[in-house]
This record gives structure tokens, C-alpha cells and sequence, in this order.
């Protein structure tokens, strides 16, 4: 009866353990390279979203100014301090038939190195609802805004019904290199 010698069950018991660590490495390696991807897609996509919010908002910004809980006047447009930018934008959709305008107030924020965007259920009069967390690890936020003669980093209206002809935001996010983003507003009528 011929069967296999003690070494030689050793021996392919060793192979058979070599192969195996080796798969759970190539595994373990797969699985980290997974979830960094997914991460860095997921902040991709973060991006993604919080540029189509702000072009629509500022793509669709109307030059009217609103007023606070108090009635006190607001201008169309503002920025300064935690709010990055506040105005008031055509196009909100209403498919329910809601008894509402197309108007709504929105208000960008960073605080905490948290940017996030807030609306308001009615132009005048309300406060802003629940504010949508769209970045999170903003080490670094700049707005300048374009005038008509040039660029400037705040926003002080001549008008209440003033806007800026363009916005430049940029971005540091996390260790991230900084990302530069321009919108351009709609004109206002004189």
C-alpha cells in the first residue's frame, strides 16, 4: 500500500497555506482599494451636486429683495460672515400645484467647515427650513464677485434689486487642491 510520506503532506500543506495568505492578501488589498474608490467617487459626486446647486441658484438669481420675519427689507443679494451667498431664485418647480410662487429664497452657509444650503418655504416672512449638508471638511472658502467693473470679496449693493454679473467660488476641501469654479449671473434690467 503506497500512501504519502509525512513531508510530503508538510510540504503541500505549506503551499496550500502560501497560496491562501496571498489570496487574502489580493482580497484585503481589493476591498481597501474598493472602499478608497468609493469614497473618493462619493466626494467627486459631492462636488458634482453642490456645482449644479449653486449654477442653478445663481443661474436662475432674481433681482428682488424680500423681507425678514420682521418685515424689515433685505436686498436681493447678499453675502457676508457664515452666509456665503443668500438671494432669491426663479424656477422653484411646483408640480403639486401648490398655492406658492415660483420664487424661492435660498441661503448658502458655511459654518464649522460645513457648507450647506437652506430654502425658505415662502420669499417674505419665513425663516429658512432645514439646512442640506453638501460639503463637509471645507478648510477654505472664497467668494468674489464681479460687479460689472471688477472683482471684489464681499458684496455691498448700491440697490436692494442689485446683483453681481458673476461669481468666483473656491474651494479647499480636506487636503484637497483648491477648486476654483465661476458662474455667471442672469443681467438685470434697469
Amino acid at each position: 500500500m503506497k500512501g504519502f510520506t509525512l513531508v510530503e503532506v508538510l510540504v503541500a500543506l505549506t503551499i496550500f497555506a502560501l497560496l491562501a495568505a496571498a489570496a487574502t492578501g489580493l482580497l484585503a488589498f481589493g476591498i481597501d482599494a474598493r472602499a478608497a474608490a468609493a469614497a473618493r467617487l462619493a466626494e467627486q459626486a459631492a462636488l458634482v451636486r453642490t456645482r449644479a446647486l449653486l449654477a442653478g441658484d445663481l443661474g436662475q438669481a432674481a433681482a428682488r429683495p424680500w423681507r425678514d420675519a420682521c418685515g424689515a427689507r433685505q436686498p436681493a443679494f447678499a453675502s457676508g460672515g457664515t452666509l456665503v451667498i443668500g438671494l432669491v431664485r426663479r424656477g422653484w418647480r411646483n408640480d403639486g400645484g401648490a398655492a406658492r410662487p415660483s420664487l424661492q429664497r435660498v441661503e448658502w452657509r458655511l459654518a464649522g467647515g460645513r457648507l450647506t444650503r437652506a430654502t425658505a418655504p415662502l420669499v417674505d416672512g419665513t425663516a429658512t427650513g432645514t439646512p442640506t449638508l453638501l460639503l463637509d471638511d471645507v478648510t477654505s472658502l472664497r467668494l468674489r464677485l464681479h460687479d460689472g467693473r471688477g472683482w471684489a470679496e464681499g458684496w455691498t449693493a448700491e440697490v436692494p434689486q442689485a446683483l453681481p454679473r458673476a461669481a468666483e467660488l473656491t474651494i479647499v476641501q480636506g487636503g484637497a487642491p483648491p477648486l476654483r469654479q465661476v458662474f455667471l449671473l442672469p443681467p438685470v434690467a434697469p
